[in-house]
């Protein structure tokens, strides 16, 4: 007789292994998992034991029907509890992740046909880890493809090729990064209008024809027109003109906005999944109980998000600049934040700041950006902590470090009215300036007002009736819970 007496859905969800990747697709997986689906989510072997280590010994033990899994990520083992090296990650997915990860979709429907968990019926996979396109076409499932980022940064890899084809890129030698190329602007993508090459995702910054990263997302994104359907933690209304023009490209599948993630949990129903966590550091909550000493929209949040680096002279230029505009901040300075190792502020940093500063080495982020005394938020602009912004309506100062930032730095700031750029060469007296305008001055009040609209907009695209509550359903009843038609 079996245990599994009412069969549910059972997708199989797998994030590019690094926090920012992670984060939105556990958003995902407890939607999935509040409509009825039974959940299996993958992380690798090295991120599964900075869980624990940051969440607890039991912060894994999931529910009966949400469950996690762990594969090797083909890397030499470590205890560091550090983001690994991006580009030996990602290359290590592509060359060593498949044979564990068919391993694991048998032992799955092996318990399926013990009764024990219902049978993988679909696969939702991060873009970088495309190889899941295969596993699904010999399953005959279908398969989601997921990007974590914007749609706008989608909009500009997918013209690598074209980019590659003008002769525009690779760069013709070391001189074109600082000669001014990079300002060239680009005026014949669809739904980009006169983008800068230096605005497009950074994969593009080489002068190496050969360059891992650069060939790899092509390929990637390239192989996400044999999936099933692309869904993007987006919506409408902020982006609606690049997912059209998305949608022209890959025409032989759907492509959805499912977004702003952060909303759609925080305003639908919850169940038992809401307790499951993500951030691989533990977070510092005492942080919480200094924010409710400070006075309404008066701190600046500060965070670069788990991945960027920056030198010692930047740290102490971005530190400067927060003193010396005399607002209080609190400061997340992650124990890899800095090239080179850990960087010890001064006694005199220390001292001017005490009473208005508040250093962390992590924190639960969109709690943080949601409690009434934040007012700003410098940031990296990566995609989550951009969409976490808008959903909490806190405007942004911005200093894009790599990958997809640039792009949605350039539409934050010139095309949505909700940001103001930090120049990559920072200076301490422009931090302090633009502080003041982002807490106190008239275009910081401007941004709070244009980033309370946005805000507004995802909220109604969230709820039912809203576009993205519609795609959801759509992706749900139209894809996930019907076989793979394109086998």
């Amino acid at each position: 007789m079996s245990a599994v007496s009412d069969v549910k859905p059972h997708a199989v969800l797998t994030p590019f292994p690094v926090q920012g990747h992670i984060n939105p697709m556990l958003k995902l997986a407890k939607l999935l998992h509040i409509r009825g689906f039974h959940i299996t989510f993958v992380h690798t072997e090295y991120n599964y034991k900075r869980l624990l280590k940051s969440r607890g010994s039991n912060a894994l033990d999931g529910l009966p029907d949400f469950q996690f899994e762990a594969i090797p990520d083909g890397l030499p083992p470590s205890d560091a509890d550090v983001t690994q090296d991006i580009p030996s990650l990602w290359g290590s997915t592509r060359k060593n992740f498949l044979s564990p990860f068919c391993d694991l979709i048998t032992r799955l429907n092996d318990s399926a046909s013990a009764g024990l968990i219902p049978p993988v019926s679909c696969l939702v996979s991060d873009v970088i880890m495309s190889f899941t396109i295969n596993v699904a076409e010999q399953l005959g499932v279908p398969v989601v493809i997921f990007w974590p980022a914007s749609a706008y940064s989608f909009l500009g890899i997918v013209h690598y090729r074209s980019l590659i084809g003008k002769g525009l890129v690779p760069l013709k030698d070391e001189s074109y990064f600082t000669n001014g190329y990079l300002d060239t602007v680009v005026d014949w993508i669809p739904g980009m209008k006169n983008i800068r090459l230096k605005d497009l995702p950074t994969f593009i910054r080489t002068t190496d024809p050969n360059y891992f990263k650069l060939n790899a997302i092509i390929q990637d994104t390239d192989r996400a027109h044999k999936a099933t359907a692309i869904v993007i933690n987006t919506f409408d209304e902020l982006e609606g003109e690049a997912v059209d023009a998305l949608s022209s490209i890959y025409t032989s599948l759907s492509l959805y906005t499912i977004g702003p993630l952060p909303l759609f949990l925080s305003q639908g129903p919850q169940n038992q999944s809401a307790s499951i966590g993500s951030n691989l550091w533990k977070d510092q909550t005492e942080c919480l109980e200094w924010l409710e000493t400070k006075e309404l929209g008066s701190v600046v949040y500060v965070n670069f998000g788990s991945i960027t680096v920056m030198s010692p002279e930047q740290l102490l230029e971005f530190a400067w600049g927060l003193a010396n505009s005399k607002k209080p901040f609190l400061w997340i300075i992650r124990p890899d934040l800095v090239n080179g190792g850990s960087m010890i502020l001064s006694s005199e940093f220390v001292n001017e700041t005490k009473d208005r500063g508040f250093i962390a080495s992590w924190c639960p982020q969109e709690v943080v950006l949601n409690h009434p005394s934040i007012g700003g938020f410098l940031t990296h602009c990566g995609w989550n902590s951009m969409t976490e912004s808008i959903c909490a309506g806190v405007p942004m100062l911005c200093w894009p470090f790599s990958g997809d930032q640039p792009t949605n730095c350039i539409y934050a700031c010139t095309k949505w009215g909700i940001g103001i750029e930090i120049d990559t060469d920072v200076k301490r007296e422009d931090v302090e300036k633009q502080v003041i305008e982002l807490m106190v001055r008239e275009e910081g009040k401007k941004m709070k007002q244009k980033i309370m609209e946005w805000k507004k907009f995802a909220e109604q695209d969230t709820r039912p009736g809203g576009s993205s509550y519609a795609n959801l359903d759509k992706v749900i009843k139209g894809v996930m819970l019907r076989p793979n038609e394109k086998n």
